[in-house]
């Protein structure tokens, strides 16, 4: 790779570390109040992380339309999107809340996910211009950047949250600013857009043929299973905290130290994919999220809430960093929109069905906060034994074995 085209790849990733920690420092805002407000605003408690899961539906809803839009107008274009529907969504969630509407607070969190499914594009516009041997560490790096989303995010969160009479409302206007200013990053950004297919050209493998390949599935299969389960967690966990009779500005804390186990290790995430395989660490992952839900079982302690979030945090970034490193090396660049899009659709669309589900397990599968949060760590388990089991399938099999 020449000097002009590895200074381009670097480059790109330090504009989307930047735009990870920049914009992504909403994410932390939104999933720490989302259920909280949801909880104020909503008529029935069982559906006080209904504004989460729009979140997460609107991501996976707006994933292939976005996929397919980058494919043909480029990466930057799709980002500016994203940014300009991330401070929508925050517009018309702060409109819900100055009205103390549940409907209007949840349109704004589904506008609020096509930013979220943008963001979740930067990880792949990192493997875009990056040499083979240099994609796992772009792709980490980018992760990294949500350290300073971590940080930034639960302080908004304080500053902001009270900064009105309207509770929360502080924060949402907190987030249209966050798009606003990080939007501008992406003018420095310098990846080409893919290439016009020529007429007869081969497009790739059709979306059954890509399903149908041991390594993709796998993947997907895995990167579902470790997003679910990071939300399915993360998103009750600001109930649990507060109805288990902590602040919630501890809530805050909880969460910000679980968002900083997901990015922290991002800096050398990379360089184990590299050394061990993806697979290593996506079982790794597997690993640490079963610790994280026998932490969480073991007692609703402040220490159980940290220790168990931060190993969800950990699990998380192994697991979907390894997943994402396993994608990004099994298509070509003709297939790149497809299955980057299908991946997203099928990632978000468990993500969606967790985040309902934790709303429900949370408040209304018990009668105390405890029993709720009992539930939600009970859940995990078959889910990380399927992830497992797919990825030892994958392992054992002799054609689909990876090189050292």
């Amino acid at each position: 790779m020449t000097t002009t085209v590895q200074t381009r790849a670097r480059r790109n990733v330090m504009v989307l570390v930047l735009a990870q920690a920049v914009l992504g420092a909403q994410m932390p805002i939104i999933f720490t109040l989302g259920g909280l407000a949801g909880q104020s605003l909503s008529p029935n408690p069982c559906f006080a992380t209904l504004p989460i899961s729009l979140i997460v539906l609107g991501s996976m809803l707006s994933a292939p339309v976005l996929s397919g839009f980058m494919q043909r107008a480029g990466r930057r274009a799709g980002f500016f999107v994203g940014a300009g529907a991330g401070a929508l969504g925050g517009a018309v969630s702060a409109w819900g809340l100055w009205e103390q509407s549940f409907g209007l607070f949840l349109l704004g969190s589904l506008l609020t996910g096509t930013y979220m499914s943008a963001q979740n594009f930067y990880r792949f516009a990192a493997a875009d211009t990056a040499e083979e041997s240099f994609r796992p560490k772009a792709i980490s790096y980018v992760l990294a950047g949500g350290l300073a989303a971590a940080l930034i995010g639960p302080q908004l969160v304080k500053v902001t949250s009270d900064a009105f009479v309207i509770p929360f409302l502080g924060a949402y206007a907190a987030v249209i600013v966050l798009n606003l200013a990080g939007a501008v990053l992406f003018l420095f950004l310098d990846i080409p857009r893919p290439p016009r297919p020529e007429p007869g050209a081969s497009r790739g493998r059709t979306v059954a043929e890509l399903l149908a390949t041991p390594r993709i599935a796998v993947a997907i299969i895995c990167a579902t299973v470790t997003y679910a389960l990071m939300n399915l967690m993360m998103t009750s966990t600001p109930l649990a905290v507060v109805g288990c009779g902590f602040a919630q500005n501890t809530a805050a804390d909880v969460v910000s130290a679980h968002v900083l186990a997901m990015f922290a290790p991002s800096f050398f995430t990379g360089h184990l994919i590299a050394r061990f395989g993806a697979e290593r660490i996506v079982a790794a992952g597997l690993v640490l999220l079963a610790a994280a839900g026998a932490t969480g079982l073991a007692g609703v302690e402040l220490t159980n809430f940290f220790g168990a979030l931060v190993l969800l945090g950990l699990g998380w970034n192994f697991g979907f960093i390894g997943a994402t490193s396993m994608l990004a090396s099994a298509h070509g660049p003709e297939e790149r929109g497809r299955v980057q899009g299908l991946n997203d659709l099928i990632v978000f669309g468990g993500v969606t069905v967790a985040s309902l589900a934790s709303g429900g397990l949370m408040n209304c599968s018990g009668g105390t906060a405890q029993e709720g949060w009992s539930s939600v760590n009970l859940a995990m388990a078959p889910f990380v034994f399927l992830a497992g089991a797919a990825l030892i399938w994958l392992v054992l099999r002799p054609a689909a074995r990876p090189a050292a």
